[in-house]
């Protein structure tokens, strides 16, 4: 299990500009939504943003800490 605060951290450790929320879905630690907010992502196409975001969340995705991720990325 990973809490939402180590997911924020993770992120805005691949995104040191980033502003995060993160949200359990379920309760059990393992489905979030997170929306994040980043100057990185001017000019990126949608898929190039996620995969920034997917990035940084790479071992927790990898070892199913999380399991399911709900994903929205913008701009300042």
């Amino acid at each position: 299990m990973i809490s939402p605060t180590q997911v924020k951290e993770m992120i805005q450790g691949a995104l040191p500009d980033a502003q995060v929320q993160v949200n359990d879905l379920t309760g059990g630690g393992d489905h979030y939504e997170v929306i994040v907010v980043s100057r990185e992502f001017a000019g990126k196409g949608l898929v190039q943003q996620h995969q920034l975001v997917y990035a940084a969340l790479q071992q927790a995705m990898a070892t199913e800490a999380i399991h399911a991720l709900s994903l929205k990325t913008l701009t300042p």
